[in-house]
């Protein structure tokens, strides 16, 4: 078994609702210092594989055909140990 982590986040340009809501919200609380929250989606995969490049390669048609939307969204793939 592999376990592999995919972060999807919203490309630079699209806007982050939910993170302007949370900066705002920090700062009404009194962190000052934030200057910016982004959010993102985070999934753990467990793949039945112990071949590490089938399962990176499946993880990205899975992106692809599902989990990300290419249009707003950018993501990352990751192996966990």
């Amino acid at each position: 078994m592999i376990r592999v982590q995919v972060e999807i986040r919203l490309r630079k340009g699209v806007a982050d609702p939910e993170g302007d809501n949370v900066t705002k919200a920090l700062k009404l609380l009194g962190f000052s210092g934030v200057r910016g929250v982004h959010s993102a989606k985070r999934f753990l995969l467990d793949l039945d594989t112990k071949d590490a490049k089938a399962a990176k390669r499946d993880v990205e048609e899975m992106c692809r055909k599902l989990l990300a939307n290419p249009v707003i969204h950018d993501y990352a793939i990751s192996l966990v140990k």
